[in-house]
């Protein structure tokens, strides 16, 4: 039967290497994805790329890269990323000099371009496209032209796969949806085509529950997190896929869990409407879908449909939103929340004062509500033995010295204020504030391109 092994190696830039090195060398792979980008992480690789032209996409993965590079050779396992961000030459630079470096005569780079609009943002609005933001409709897209830093546009597995098919060893894309990575290899594989609803739904389903890396495999494990084994080696999840099966695993010799509950909440994960999940490859039905343990480590997912995929496209785009400053002062008991709820009305009297131009103004109290917000338990009992607090004030302004008033009020309350209070971390920075507009763009204004370079 022809089956193909792909492993989800990397959740979000920043994750762990460990899983992805282990799946690579003991998973019986024969791709692995791994997945780097999310709304904000590409409006911070943005305004690294403006400072240093040589940045902009996820330097992990390059790390990564040098440590399986040769078992891809060898072994012939196929890598995906969108680690390219919003960089994708440097990125596919610095992939090339590392395989020159370990000799992989003949790996072949396939990398896709064209997800990044920006540019053609004011033509496409003279064209007469509205660029709504979903969030609040009321808004106009011309007020927030001039700072706009990136729109990058969630595409699908389209351009992957013609990567995959000109026999790329490697992929860098930009922003390819997380599940597409992981769809284009298994079409490429079992030589599915686009108008398989089904197939193509139980592909994208593949992809969805290994995106997260470990947080399918134990990790962020709401229902019961004691009950996995060795998280400080966590293997991250393995999907098998053929034209009947989709099989949930790990890789042998390592920690997590695979099960019907790890599953079931990763499976639920982002799912707003579980009759249509949208993407740009298809709309997913996975109200009727059966998640069933078949063994240890071992679950299947059945019973997922396919609809029409949507005409349009997510777009991202960042936007200077002004600046922000968010400070710290921890308190101890007794009285730790009175004291904190005191400091935080002396600075506000002090921003008065200063007369404080803010555009948004947050206190919150960590160890009582920064997390629950208004739902948090807040009794005199409670708040009266609490053992500590720390007080947080964050506050956002139209510019850098505004935003400034802030930073010196902190420190100066470890003897100017309640007793108990101290101080860490420094003196807070004043950092540039990304907006998100949220919006759909026509696929037909969309032009992407793949590429192949062999070593």
């Amino acid at each position: 039967m022809n089956k193909v092994r792909i492993g989800g190696g990397q959740g979000f830039w920043g994750d762990s290497n460990d899983a992805a090195i282990h799946m690579m060398k003991k998973g019986s792979l024969d791709y692995m994805a791994c997945d780097y980008l999310a709304e904000l992480t590409l409006s911070i690789m943005a305004r690294q790329k403006l400072k240093n032209p040589q940045r902009g996409y996820a330097n992990d993965f390059i790390g990564l890269f040098e440590c399986v590079a040769q078992d891809s050779y060898r072994e012939h396992i196929g890598i995906l990323t969108n680690a390219g961000g919003m960089n994708i030459p440097g990125a596919v630079e610095a992939c090339r000099q590392i395989c020159q470096e370990q000799k992989l005569k003949g790996y072949r780079i396939g990398y896709v371009t064209g997800d990044d609009v920006k540019d053609s943002l004011s033509g496409l609005i003279k064209e007469g496209m509205k660029f709504e933001n979903l969030d609040n409709r009321e808004l106009k897209i011309e007020d927030i032209l001039p700072s706009v830093v990136n729109a990058n546009v969630y595409y699908g597995h389209e351009p992957v796969l013609e990567c995959l098919n000109e026999n790329a060893d490697l992929v860098l894309t930009g922003r390819a949806t997380d599940s597409a990575l992981f769809l284009a290899p298994i079409m490429k594989k079992l030589g599915w085509d686009a108008f398989d609803s089904d197939k193509l739904a139980r592909g994208i389903m593949a992809g969805h529950l290994l995106e997260c890396g470990g947080q399918g495999s134990g990790g962020n494990f709401q229902y019961d997190w004691r009950s996995v084994p060795d998280m400080d080696r966590l293997g991250f999840p393995i999907a098998e896929v053929t034209d009947d099966y989709l099989h949930i695993t790990k890789a042998p010799d390592c920690g997590g869990l695979i099960s019907e509950q790890t599953c079931k909440e990763q499976f639920l994960y982002e799912v707003h409407d579980p009759e249509n999940y949208i993407t740009p490859d298809v709309t997913v039905d996975i109200s009727k879908a059966r998640i069933t343990g078949i063994g240890k480590d071992l679950v299947e997912i059945s019973h997922i449909r396919g609809k029409k995929k949507p005409d349009k496209l997510k777009l991202s785009i960042g936007y200077h939103a002004g600046y922000k400053v968010v400070t710290y002062l921890s308190f101890a008991w007794p009285d730790a929340y009175e004291k904190a709820q005191y400091a935080g009305e002396i600075i506000m009297k002090k921003m008065k004062r200063k007369g404080l131009r803010a555009e948004e103004i947050r206190i919150d109290y960590v160890g009582l509500n920064a997390l629950h917000l208004d739902v948090a338990e807040i009794s005199e009992g409670l708040c009266k033995n609490m053992n500590e607090v720390i007080l947080r004030i964050a506050i956002r302004t139209v510019s850098k010295e505004e935003a400034y008033k802030l930073v010196p009020e902190i420190a100066p309350l470890q003897l100017n204020g309640p007793p108990g209070a101290s101080f860490f971390g420094g003196r807070s920075r004043v950092e540039e504030v990304i907006g998100l507009w949220p919006t759909l763009i026509d696929r037909r204004a969309l032009n992407l391109q793949s590429h192949i370079i062999e070593i």
